[in-house]
């Protein structure tokens, strides 16, 4: 085996393999470690000794991926090399490094900038910690049928904002934005109660918006809990067979 094809089973998540896994930790420890600065507002000295270990880890992870480009697509080709930089999660890969770099050359700080790409380092996570790239699959797979869902919530939001912008006497809503934020907290039954029917007739509604919302919000919980159940299965069974 190359040694090229020795990175590319060290850098993909591989549960069986004992040194794969352990690499995995490494890098959600500095994901960790990374992200952490941004829960407090000063700024401690031991903050960049975690800025530059978390950045070193990225651009190493960054490189090794680099350089196995063609290994992950599967067909050996040269221009995988060119393609690798511009997809989506080495663009985020990328912008997570980009902090390090403004903190080790004040000439490229912008420190609002750089506090905004360093939450980039989140979505790093579904790559490393198994069960949130289950569920990413999850939503691939069964993305006809949520965006589907989706256009129905979109659709249904719309239609009640409309239907109590008119029915509500009493100009509860400003303007059609109030009356479609109301509309968007009904359905989800987040119930902020800064704004609520004063007629009867928007009461009446209300309920009945709420009690569709409940059913239209359980759709994709129901969706992604069968699609993960079945991964799950596929996964076991695909590691069985190996």
């Amino acid at each position: 085996m190359s040694l090229r094809y020795r990175i590319y089973n060290l850098i993909e998540p591989r549960k069986e393999n004992p040194i794969s896994r352990a690499y995995d930790w490494l890098m959600l420890i500095a994901i960790a470690v990374g992200i952490f600065p941004l829960m407090f507002r000063e700024h401690y000295r031991i903050f960049f000794f975690f800025d530059v270990f978390s950045g070193f880890c990225f651009i190493i992870d960054y490189v090794l991926r680099w350089i196995t480009a063609d290994i992950r697509s599967g067909k050996q080709r040269a221009a995988d090399f060119l393609i690798y930089p511009f997809t989506p999660m080495a663009i985020v890969d990328l912008l997570s490094i980009l902090p390090t770099i403004n903190l080790l050359n004040p000439t490229f700080k912008v420190m609002r900038v750089s506090r905004l790409l360093k939450l980039l380092r989140v979505i790093k996570v579904i790559r490393y910690y198994e069960p949130l790239e289950i569920i990413m699959a999850v939503i691939r797979k069964q993305k006809r049928i949520l965006y589907t869902v989706l256009s129905l919530s979109i659709f249904y939001v719309f239609l009640t904002a409309l239907i109590m912008f008119n029915a509500e006497e009493e100009r509860l809503f400003d303007d059609f934005f109030d009356a479609f934020y109301w509309a968007a907290c009904t359905l989800t039954t987040v119930g902020y109660g800064d704004i609520y029917p004063i007629s009867d007739v928007g009461r009446i509604i209300s309920i009945i918006s709420s009690m569709v919302g409940i059913a239209i919000i359980a759709l994709p919980s129901g969706i992604i809990t069968a699609g993960y159940m079945d991964e799950l299965r596929s996964r076991k069974e695909k590691k069985s067979t190996n």
